[in-house]
């Protein structure tokens, strides 16, 4: 919870500092509880969804594709932006997942929903378990070129534990979509 402080010294003396697609880089000057003045950077983000599919093998669908920032090809669970403000969490699920893959899902569970860095990014993702899945591809974006890998859950884990799956989103969701589909309530990894 923020205190009255806080609430009243942001968003004095904010300057835009970069705008694309999905965010914008802000500039901001604060002022702590403490009194004390800082100037803090900061990333507006479009708000975005994560999406663990499983088929019909009980397989999870990754997808492979090349991450500029990491300057390598990642192992994740599907993820995009929404397109605009009025999208719904489901509605951009179900597009992100036919997009990234090739298939919808028949029946979509909302997992978890929350931010992912926010340090210094507001960006908030909502997690959901895709399942009954039916093949209905569609035109992928043009700077995306993936890759769909069906995994075992069992596959995923040793991924994980070899550092060849390595990114945070696509680990927390499968934790949570195993954790959801064994009715688990705790937060481990099977050793």
């Amino acid at each position: 919870k923020q205190t009255n402080v806080e609430k009243l010294s942001m968003g004095k003396h904010k300057e835009k500092s970069y705008t694309c697609k999905i965010f914008t880089v802000w500039e901001e000057e604060i002022e702590l509880a403490t009194g004390k003045k800082t100037r803090q950077s900061w990333i507006d983000h479009k708000p975005t969804v994560a999406i663990v599919a499983v088929n019909a093998h009980n397989e999870l669908l990754l997808i492979r594709q090349f991450r500029v920032p990491t300057g390598q090809n990642l192992l994740e669970i599907p993820a995009g932006s929404f397109d605009d403000d009025g999208e719904s969490p489901v509605n951009c699920a179900q597009w992100e997942l036919a997009e990234e893959t090739g298939y919808r899902a028949g029946k979509l569970t909302k997992l978890f929903a929350g931010y992912l860095l926010p340090g210094y990014c507001n960006e908030f993702m909502h997690f959901f378990l895709a399942q009954d899945l039916v093949y209905a591809p569609l035109t992928p974006d043009e700077d995306e070129c993936i890759e769909v890998i069906p995994v075992s859950f069992a596959r995923a884990a040793e991924l994980l534990k070899s550092g060849e799956l390595n990114d945070a989103k696509t680990v927390l969701g499968i934790m949570l979509a195993r954790n959801h589909l064994n009715n688990v309530v705790n937060f481990s990894w099977p050793a």
